[in-house]
């Protein structure tokens, strides 16, 4: 595990990191629709970059 840190408290850091995971889930599941039009875009870019 981590180093133990005084006046943290395991349980709080469990329910924080939980809701922390939980936010980046959400923001990569209303992600997920740029994902082909990014793609794309980076394809185009690598086609135009060479000579």
């Amino acid at each position: 595990m981590s180093a133990r840190v005084g006046g943290r408290n395991r349980a709080i850091a469990w329910i924080a990191g939980f809701f922390c995971a939980c936010v980046v889930a959400v923001l990569l599941w209303l992600a997920q629709p740029a994902g082909p039009a990014l793609i794309q875009l980076i394809g185009d870019g690598l086609r135009n970059s060479m000579p």
